[in-house]
């Protein structure tokens, strides 16, 4: 591991001397300026890790360089050092950004120590950022299907606000990815995200789980614990497949929705949190509601601002993309050398109905990543489960509206390569405006970029 640079600026020689052989012995990498312009023109040449900056330097004092230093790299961890030094210097100091202030003469130890915290604290600050980096990356939606441009559309009108959001959906399209993201773009981002799968906490556990319990409140409980409700207090929490939750959860949920306090159970001291609820499932909750398994007050205080997730078959779009992206995750996360799909097996892949939604497709790939031992993915490598290959000629349609699209779909490819791909001609040939036709072309995923716009005559 390289070691960190220090930059020292002190207009006293024996100073510079002392320093540079003290963080040398320590491991740190010392560079040295006799003024504050010297000092600058230093961080304009090369990475620095920390300053320690005198405050009475000849020229543009430290105080001075400190400004400028917080403009150029505010990131940057400064020392001020002084032998004049008062409080009033110290605390404008602080103001301006000095990580800490110190008098000399030095104290050899309490300088290294000084410098250990601040670089430490540096670090962390560093893999703080680059986790939420790493975060926000990983619930980037994908796709510029008009299904999916719609719904980044209405996550970035719903996340600022308060409202309570609920997430409808089949299985594997992507509802925990919504949630993350409403939290993430949302002025709650620095608060936690707590989710609650509530189909997987047995019903006698749901509400332990959610509001907390207290020592001795029944068999097995041995310590006070919180409830998730707690601990996303200042947050958003995820009830996600909410529509399997017990009707005597759903009771306290309400209550806490209506803005009443809860007690953990076994407690008697009311607890009150601000927190905004996220919930989603995969169940028709219309239907749960008639039969009694869900509460109707519960689900209009759930319900205010709804999403509804796309199937992947209905945004088949956006299935080179996706199939593309966890190509290179994959590859990256496997330590395999890079691999590529077919054009034919991009075809399959795109007319394929994935029942079983990104979740499957994305399985789908984790596999032949790690399986396929060529470079290229072709279509006969293309097996799911059981050993059937995705075929994409016998994938039949389980509604209208799918039987609809797919047939759609062909018909425009085939009158597109009919007219060479010109996209003028071949609206004018089915009777549909150009826009329109581009629309689709981009809907279907029919290689837009292979089109040719054609002359107006």
């Amino acid at each position: 591991m390289p070691s960190e640079t220090i930059l020292v600026v002190d207009d006293e020689k024996s100073i510079l001397t002392a320093l540079k052989g003290i963080l040398e012995d320590e491991g740190y990498e010392a560079v040295l300026a006799g003024s504050g312009e010297e000092a600058l023109s230093i961080l304009n040449e090369r990475p620095l890790d920390l300053v320690l900056l005198d405050i009475w330097l000849p020229g543009k004092d430290g105080v001075a360089v400190l400004r400028e230093i917080k403009t150029l790299n505010p990131g940057l961890p400064v020392i001020m050092m002084s032998g004049h030094g008062t409080i009033e210097t110290a605390v404008s100091s602080t103001k301006l950004g000095a990580y800490d202030f110190i008098e000399k003469p030095l104290s050899l130890e309490k300088t290294v120590l000084v410098i250990r915290h601040a670089l430490e604290q540096n670090r962390l600050h560093h893999e703080n950022e680059a986790l939420r980096r790493r975060m926000e990356e990983s619930v980037e939606i994908l796709g510029s299907s008009p299904a999916i441009l719609e719904l980044k559309g209405q996550i970035a009108r719903a996340a600022p606000s308060q409202g309570r959001v609920l997430i409808t959906g089949e299985n594997g399209t992507g509802k925990e990815l919504i949630a993350r993201s409403i939290h993430l773009l949302s002025p709650r981002r620095g608060g936690a995200f707590v989710e609650v799968n509530c189909a997987a906490i047995p019903e006698e556990l749901i509400e332990s789980e959610l509001f907390g319990h207290e020592r001795g409140a029944f068999t097995g409980a041995i310590s006070r614990r919180q409830g998730k409700f707690e601990l996303a207090n200042g947050g958003t929490i995820f009830l996600d497949e909410v529509g399997d939750m017990s009707i005597k959860a759903q009771a306290k949920v309400l209550r806490v929705l209506e803005g009443h306090p809860f007690e953990r159970i076994g407690g008697t001291q009311p607890i009150a949190v601000d927190t905004r609820v996220i919930a989603a499932t995969n169940k028709d909750l219309g239907e749960r509601i008639g039969s009694g398994q869900f509460r109707e007050d519960l689900y209009y205080r759930l319900n205010v601002i709804p999403f509804c997730v796309p199937p992947l078959r209905e945004r088949s779009g956006d299935i080179r993309l996706l199939a593309e992206h966890f190509l290179k995750l994959f590859t990256l996360q496997t330590g395999q050398k890079a691999k590529k799909f077919s054009d034919e097996a991009l075809r399959r892949l795109s007319l394929h109905r994935w029942p079983g939604n990104i979740r499957e497709l994305k399985n789908l790939v984790e596999r032949l990543v790690i399986m396929v031992p060529g470079d290229v993915i072709g279509a006969d490598d293309l097996m799911l489960p059981g050993g059937s290959a995705v075929i994409a000629e016998e994938s039949r349609p389980g509604s209208y509206r799918e039987a609809r699209l797919a047939f759609e779909k062909v018909f425009l490819s085939k009158a597109l390569g009919r007219n060479g791909w010109n996209v003028t001609q071949t609206a004018r040939e089915l009777q549909l405006e150009r826009s329109h036709l581009h629309k689709k072309i981009k809907f279907f995923g029919l290689q837009p970029r292979q089109a040719v716009e054609g002359r107006e005559s």
